[in-house]
């Protein structure tokens, strides 16, 4: 397994302590985090060679971020400083039938000023065998887009894999780009994706509704109309309440469909970065494993994520295994 290349936003999150709101908080805590730092985080849990590409801010806030990402063994001589301050985001964590709400402070951060001449890809690429995205990244400015799009270029020039999860949320792309048309240029660009009828509707202009019939066509539509897509995975999340979700998954190689059994998560200690999870368990198992294997093995990723406090999915290959084992009582480790 080559070395696995993330870039996108490093971000601090605040948060009171449990479910409350910060009305009626003096203290609060923080992580750190970000939807592909998450992605690498978690690969590098289960023992892959990442490097994390990104800009943050030249303080004691930066410094302690990049120690943050060194600790769990993630290349950081990639990133860059900025004069900017970090991005931060502040979360309400809900319960039951009260959601979580999330506040964003990243519209001047130090990524979000990020240009293409700040990255030399060619350095950064060097050792890479696969590049992952989102679309996180393309929303937040022209230069995040113009340095992104340049990094995925060079990375199809090599050969590499180049995972996709083009996460659409429409409060982020405020700069004059049409969504749309960007991400589409992006996946161009993508041998893998990591996304459900939401994503591929976005990008097609379709309307497919949510069954596996229409999964299937969607992905097949989604194939079609980029030549370079190999396979399509997608996560389902069935929420009963703010508290207990099931999740499964679903995908198409272009020659099987396959389905995963639910995973029952009745009590969520925090749900920020199950998403990554998933497409760091996918792209850790895409490496490893059948595609079958892979997708089971994201999918119990994305399930502990929703046990760990923080973004970062701190889970291990030998406990997502035993979640494949059917060990998912939680009782002792002795």
């Amino acid at each position: 397994m080559g070395q696995i290349i993330t870039f996108g936003e490093v971000l601090m999150r605040i948060s009171p302590k449990s479910n409350k709101k910060f009305i009626q908080s003096n203290s609060v805590e923080f992580y750190f985090g970000g939807t592909e730092l998450n992605v690498a985080i978690s690969i590098a849990n289960f023992g892959g060679d990442v490097k994390h590409i990104s800009a943050v801010s030249e303080d004691f806030i930066g410094e302690t971020a990049i120690s943050y990402i060194r600790k769990f063994g993630v290349d950081t001589t990639s990133i860059t400083l900025s004069e900017r301050p970090l991005g931060v985001y502040f979360l309400e964590v809900g319960a039951v039938m009260r959601p979580s709400a999330i506040s964003y402070n990243r519209s001047h951060s130090a990524f979000s000023q990020i240009v293409p001449d700040k990255i030399n890809w060619e350095e950064a690429l060097v050792n890479g065998s696969w590049m992952h995205w989102t679309g996180i990244t393309p929303a937040l400015s022209q230069g995040a887009f113009d340095t992104l799009k340049a990094g995925l270029k060079l990375a199809r020039q090599k050969g590499m894999t180049v995972s996709a999860d083009p996460t659409y949320r429409s409060g982020l792309w405020k700069y004059g780009q049409d969504p749309k048309e960007a991400l589409i240029e992006l996946l161009d660009y993508s041998t893998i994706f990591i996304g459900g009828i939401n994503e591929i509707n976005e990008v097609l202009g379709t309307e497919f509704g949510y069954s596996n019939d229409d999964f299937l066509k969607a992905s097949k539509q989604l194939m079609q109309t980029f030549p370079s897509i190999e396979k399509v995975f997608d996560k389902i999340r069935t929420s009963l309440n703010s508290s207990w979700h099931k999740i499964r998954a679903r995908m198409w190689n272009g020659k099987e469909f396959r389905e995963t059994q639910d995973l029952d998560i009745t009590h969520i200690v925090d749900r920020i970065g199950t998403g990554d999870a998933f497409a760091a368990g996918l792209i850790y198992g895409l490496q490893q494993f059948d595609d079958y294997k892979a997708l089971e093995f994201a999918s119990a990723a994305c399930a502990l994520k929703h046990t760990y406090e923080g973004d970062v999915n701190l889970t291990t290959v030998k406990e997502v295994t035993n979640i494949l084992g059917g060990n998912t009582t939680g009782r002792f480790v002795r």
